[in-house]
């Protein structure tokens, strides 16, 4: 099974309405007065980080990850609960932890910690956050006619992981978006963060939304315009997509990418490149 096997038959499961259709990257829960945001990323070595790596960094981006899908929700931290591998240079891993925990102000809640045979190390991490904005932004919400936005610069993070210097933290060390995403949060159709490439995030909202994204080749503002195409299909960059209604000003400093139409074929569009399946748009998970 790929991931996208995987997760169609997870929804053959009980699931709450809080999972959305895991067709998000977050469960919306509501309780009492408040609405919870839940969500769980984990990182395996050798998939998410190289061996040998800092691992200050890897507990760093392990958090950060997780709070970026917050952002893309429009939340408030509350906690985080972690799952922690036993392993080499655990000293740094607790000084990148605390590190991350400082300059975001979110506390450590809990979690477990486990050792195992020798080999790769798999580490999970679970953010809870409070939402600051209700409706809570989905995947789902993309109508015809709304703009297509994008933050940043995709590919900064595959030009630090090439070794570029001006761009090595954004591989190790991503930000993530909360100020922005708590001021998207009122205004938004649709907002996800971008994890696994531009392309094959974009195309995932464009399906989660049943709608047809298009986007333009020569307004994206990658990191290496010479190496567009592969800087929109590498992840990591965690930077938000998100979509606007007509007439809405973007709140925030960000890059109109594309347009919003109706349902007609291929999901996503690149200039005259139409894509009708997720093959090859950026990263997916595979079983070995």
């Amino acid at each position: 099974m790929n991931e996208s096997d995987f997760i169609a038959a997870l929804r053959q499961l009980r699931i709450s309405p809080a999972a959305r259709g895991l067709e998000d990257d977050c469960a919306v829960l509501p309780f009492g007065n408040e609405t919870l945001v839940l969500t769980h990323d984990m990182m395996a070595e050798g998939t998410h980080y190289p061996p040998g790596a800092d691992m200050a960094d890897v507990a760093w981006k392990l958090v950060a990850v997780n709070l970026s899908d917050l952002a893309a929700k429009g939340a408030e931290p509350v906690g985080l609960l972690l799952g922690h591998m036993l392993g080499p240079n655990d000293e740094r891993f607790l000084q990148g932890l605390r590190d991350v925990l400082e300059a975001y102000g979110v506390p450590l809640l809990g979690g477990d910690t486990i050792s195992a045979a020798p080999g790769p190390r798999a580490l999970g991490l679970t953010a809870i956050g409070r939402a600051t904005h209700v409706p809570v932004p989905d995947r789902r919400g993309a109508k015809p006619g709304d703009t297509v936005w994008v933050t940043g610069a995709p590919g900064r993070a595959m030009l630090g992981f090439e070794g570029d210097a001006n761009h090595a933290e954004s591989y190790n060390r991503p930000r993530p978006l909360l100020d922005e995403g708590r001021a998207l949060a009122p205004h938004v159709s649709a907002m996800m963060d971008i994890s696994d490439g531009l392309l094959l995030d974009a195309w995932r909202l464009a399906h989660a939304s049943g709608v047809v994204i298009r986007l333009k080749r020569e307004n994206i503002p990658v990191a290496d315009p010479a190496r567009l195409d592969e800087c929109v299909r590498w992840g990591d960059d965690y930077e938000l997509l998100f979509t606007l209604p007509p007439g809405c000003e973007c709140p925030i400093e960000a890059t109109r990418i594309g347009c919003v139409e109706q349902q007609d074929g291929a999901a996503l569009w690149l200039g005259d490149e139409s894509f009708e399946t997720t093959e090859g748009l950026g990263y997916q998970h595979r079983s070995p």
